[in-house]
């Protein structure tokens, strides 16, 4: 099988040819760049030049600023001659969608447009066409003839180029033969990488953006390979998952998504997009790139002769049920409270639980832990749902060995003779402990969930390649992922777990999670930080649906509402409604697309307007904004998925 990247054991950036935007180096081993885009109207020059500079002052190698009429691409040019009056002199990147003449005026001006496939010429009305060989070849003629001009006007300029294929936004002739898939999207781009190919234009950076990261990253991984066996080379990558949202949730899927790509040495730049200032993007953006500064140091791994899954098809790992973990389950959490001594109810508030002395009741929320791991037998009546796991020397003086189930060493479960009848948990460092012996011991058909983690500075390639080893050996037994992690800030600890776990249940592996901290990380990482940070990266990869799910864009200048603002209303009166997918777009451009995958969409579609969509259909259009967020309620009870809250 052609593999998408150099490894799967070895860290090793992806070759890609060179690119220039302005001064800047991409692609070709050079850093991996970070950027950002202005929410700015691009028509108030003074405001947009304000904010870029404040971007670049927070690190922001790039700047992209929206274009999507002929006048904001004009405007371009004061924008950046002020930038550079004021000795700024940052590559700006024009952002066109509709308007082909827009990117014609922009690429004179800027260092670099960034042209989307689906938008740039072909149509997209959602409608169903079943397009002839002959009629899908004459429109793939159209998008030469009018894509024409513009690379050469890049030829002449020394303009860089974006072919940035989104998910939400593929043509409906694409749509057509491909359906919603990442297949589709990497035939978007190759039709317009083949013709600047043709015309001798290599001044290329690619992406493939979704707001669901499992379709991105398969979209990526699809991409290289097709430019390999069909270009002999690979063009710079640029890295980024749409409509990631605000907040831990926002971060946690840009990482789930750029982190899995960036742990096999994809990526030439990336950017995070949150609701959220432009500015605040980029320390998010640093915390993931550092992460592989000196990542080609670490500790070898066994090389992979034959893999046994496919990168590119989901497919969870086939595993034998156990209780609650494993099978076709959805993946478990274990609460970590090591850390904390004569453990009382109020303790496992954090994860979940509260306790109302009032009623001797427990509550239990949706993202409650189902398991928790001490060093005592707890002094109270547990909630009916958590069981408790305690190293195995203290679970065989237990009294209840139904509740409470033992935790061993690799040494220590091949050593014991005394196991338990419901479940066995089995710590493994995937760098030492699993040896033919122990391999030979967990086939022997007692129940066990072996808890995986490395101490390899390339940790998640090790733990994936044990998984490669159990699958080869038949081994079919439940894996919680366990993570370790003693960063110094939040951010940097929501970074570190959901791209070490979060690229394995991509790829189908981990019936569960584990987070843990060190001693040495900060005060302020919490029980419930790490429970919320575990339910988190499942929502992200859609392994378990505990909350309501927001895609919502970064915002630009063409947002049409305070996105931010909107946002959060929005959150407040719906963040009970688990499983439910509500999108907020600022405007029409990647709306309807990326609420193929939401069931609600509340979309602005003029000044003070909003349309109200279910799925890709249109339900209520042009609602005065003080008013939407009431009437989005009202759809939702309509289609039967509202649910009053308990207050």
């Amino acid at each position: 099988m052609q593999l998408y990247c150099n490894s799967l054991t070895e860290y090793k950036r992806l070759a890609t040819l060179e690119v220039k935007v302005g001064d800047l180096l991409i692609g070709n081993f050079n850093p991996v760049r970070i950027q950002t885009m202005t929410t700015t109207d691009t028509m108030n020059t003074q405001a947009t030049v304000e904010q870029a500079i404040r971007c670049i002052e927070a690190g922001s190698e790039l700047v992209r600023i929206t274009a999507p009429s002929k006048k904001e691409a004009e405007n371009l040019l004061p924008i950046k001659n002020e930038l550079r009056k004021r000795g700024y002199h940052t590559p700006l990147v024009a952002d066109i969608h509709f308007t082909p003449n827009a990117a014609e005026v922009a690429a004179r001006i800027v260092e670099k447009v960034r042209i989307n496939p689906g938008n740039f010429v072909d149509k997209k009305k959602f409608e169903t066409i079943n397009y002839t060989d002959s009629e899908y070849m004459a429109e793939t003629d159209r998008i030469r003839k009018q894509f024409t001009p513009l690379v050469n006007i890049c030829k002449e300029y020394g303009t860089a180029m974006r072919i940035g294929t989104n998910h939400g936004s593929l043509s409906d002739r694409i749509m057509s033969r491909y359906g919603d898939t990442p297949m589709g999207m990497v035939e978007s781009a190759m039709e317009f990488l083949r013709i600047a190919e043709d015309l001798s234009y290599r001044n290329i950076i690619l992406s493939m953006k979704a707001s669901n990261p499992q379709v991105m990253v398969q979209a990526y991984r699809l991409l290289i390979q097709t430019m390999q066996e069909e270009l002999g080379h690979c063009y710079p990558l640029h890295l980024g998952v749409t409509e990631a949202g605000d907040g831990e949730d926002g971060r946690i899927k840009s990482a789930v998504g750029i982190g899995t790509l960036l742990e096999d040495g994809i990526g030439d730049t990336i950017r995070v997009s949150l609701t959220e200032d432009p500015e605040f993007e980029l320390p998010v953006c640093r915390d993931l790139v550092k992460r592989y500064t000196t990542r080609q140091n670490h500790t070898p791994i066994p090389p992979v002769d034959q893999v046994p899954y496919s990168p590119f098809n989901y497919k969870r790992r086939d595993s034998i049920a156990f209780n609650n973990i494993g099978g076709k389950q959805v993946p478990v959490v274990v609460a970590d409270l090591s850390d904390v001594s004569n453990i009382k109810p109020a303790d496992l508030l954090g994860i979940g639980y509260h306790y109302d002395e009032a009623t001797d009741k427990w509550n239990i929320a949706d993202a409650a832990a189902d398991y928790l791991f001490c060093h005592e037998v707890l002094s109270f009546a547990l909630p009916g749902t958590l069981k408790v796991i305690v190293p195995n020397t203290l679970w065989e003086t237990a009294e209840d060995k139904e509740k409470y189930m033992p935790l061993f060493s690799a040494e220590e479960y091949i050593q014991a003779k005394n196991t338990s009848e419901v479940l066995n948990f089995v710590d493994i460092n995937t760098g030492v402990a699993l040896t033919e012996e122990l391999l030979l011991q967990l086939n022997n058909g007692k129940p066990v969930v072996l808890c995986l983690h490395s101490s390899n500075q390339h940790a998640m390639p090790e733990v994936r390649r044990a998984f490669m080893t159990l699958m080869q050996q038949n081994i079919q037994l439940p894996c919680i992922l366990r993570c370790l992690a003693a960063d110094h800030t939040n951010d940097e600890h929501l970074i570190h777990y959901a791209t070490e776990t979060g690229a394995l249940l991509l790829d189908g592996f981990g019936d569960g999670l584990w987070l843990v901290k060190t001693d040495a990380a900060a005060d302020t990482v919490d029980h419930t930080l790490l429970n919320n940070v575990a339910f988190g990266i499942l929502q992200a990869t859609r392994t378990r649906i505990s909350k309501t799910e927001y895609i919502s864009c970064p915002s630009c200048g063409r947002t049409l509402f305070d996105l931010q603002e909107t946002t959060a209303r929005i959150r407040a009166v719906t963040n009970h409604l688990k499983g439910v997918k509500i999108a907020i777009m600022g405007c029409i451009v990647n709306g309807p697309g990326e609420m193929a995958d939401a069931d609600f969409g509340y979309v602005g579609s003029g000044v003070g307007k909003i349309t109200l969509y279910r799925g890709k259909e249109v339900v209520k259009r042009g609602l005065n904004s003080d008013v939407a967020v009431d009437e989005l309620i009202n759809l939702i009870r309509e289609n039967g998925m509202w649910v009053e809250t308990s207050n």
